[in-house]
């Protein structure tokens, strides 16, 4: 469920949203609606996980929370243990909010704290503050047993020490995930634009790898899985959604913007807010759709599956299996990849060059 709105524009940030609230109200009636327009998609699997992405999901009010999980538990079979996450800003939480949307159904929530330094919050245009991030976190954690927080590195003016009191924050107040992402200068945003006019420095490219190897090494010694190139958990803590998009498994994007993916096609949804709306009140989905061919199928587990610390299992790419071992070979004689039990795996020295070392394995 992607719900495009947010109080402020972050300066990093390429996703689709919009500052003005507007169209809140229309826009959520459109999404219940586009969930009746596409409730053949999934040909009638019962859903596992509900994510709840954005913008900013911790903006709808209660009530248009709730309608929307009864729109999509009277169209779908939702599994009774599902996983559904709320992703949510520190300053849009307080205690009688987070008893709401766990009453609402909410199990799990996603928190955007990006750092617990004011100066880089302020250098991100973020809306909250260290101490606004440090007391969400802890009232989150009272009430939900199953939390993750996205944190950021590699800003051009993050040292290493800055980005371990960040991680040493987060583990001291027992966080059982964390989604930990490179700042990356996307087009269009007003990060590049400064950088551009040399208003800021760009990111080092060396100094993120770096930060990488260490988060990945403080993360072991405090007991994480690093079950995806962003992603570590306690045993037991990983988010079935994430796993579901790196294993292949169907799903469906409602709201403008959204991706659903059915095994063998993608589409997306039209990303504005006023031309979804009026598409969606005459009973149309505004998307366009790409088919994937074979070659495109398996270029696409090659890529998924390598990201996650099970890799590559080599079984479910047979018919191309001896192009891409002659593929991989370079890669695991220099210690980027190992080759176990019929899986390809990244190393750590390899999970540095994972987008590169799955394009070298592409099969033509």
């Amino acid at each position: 469920m992607h719900i495009p709105f947010c109080k402020q524009a972050c300066h990093y940030c390429n996703f689709h949203f919009a500052t003005s609230l507007r169209l809140k109200e229309q826009l959520v009636k459109s999404l219940e609606k586009e969930i009746n327009l596409q409730a053949g998609y999934l040909q009638k699997q019962p859903i596992a996980t509900i994510y709840f992405g954005g913008g900013t999901p911790s903006l709808l009010s209660i009530t248009e929370l709730e309608n929307i999980l009864k729109a999509i538990r009277k169209v779908h079979g939702v599994d009774t243990a599902a996983e559904i996450t709320l992703e949510v800003n520190p300053d849009d939480i307080t205690i009688d909010q987070l008893k709401k949307w766990k009453d609402a159904g909410v199990n799990r929530l996603s928190i955007g704290i990006q750092s617990f330094n004011d100066a880089d919050l302020k250098w991100m245009n973020r809306a909250h503050t260290a101490k606004q991030a440090m007391v969400a976190l802890e009232y989150c954690l009272h009430y939900f047993e199953n939390c993750t927080l996205d944190l950021i590195y590699g800003l051009p003016h993050m040292h290493a020490i800055d980005w371990k009191k960040n991680i040493n924050q987060a583990l001291q107040l027992g966080v059982p995930h964390l989604s930990c992402y490179a700042l990356t200068v996307e087009p269009k945003t007003p990060l590049e634009k400064q950088i551009k006019l040399a208003k800021e420095s760009s990111t080092d490219p060396d100094k993120q790898a770096a930060q990488f190897e260490l988060l990945m090494e403080w993360m072991e010694q405090a007991g994480y899985r690093h079950y995806e190139i962003s992603n570590f958990a306690k045993p037991g803590w990983e988010s079935k959604h994430n796993q579901s998009y790196w294993q292949g498994k169907s799903y469906i994007g409602i709201g403008p913007s959204a991706h659903s993916f059915d095994g063998k096609s993608r589409q997306w949804n039209i990303a504005n807010n006023a031309i979804y709306i009026k598409a969606i009140e005459e009973n149309k989905i505004p998307f366009e759709k790409e088919v994937l061919t074979a070659i495109q199928q398996t270029n696409e587990k090659i890529m998924t599956a390598l990201r996650t610390d099970l890799g590559l299992n080599l079984s479910e790419v047979a018919s191309y299996e001896k192009s891409i071992l002659q593929a991989a070979a370079t890669y695991i004689n220099s210690d980027h990849l190992t080759l176990a039990n019929h899986s390809l795996q990244l190393t750590r020295k390899g999970k540095c060059l994972a987008d590169g070392i799955a394009a070298a394995l592409f099969v033509d």
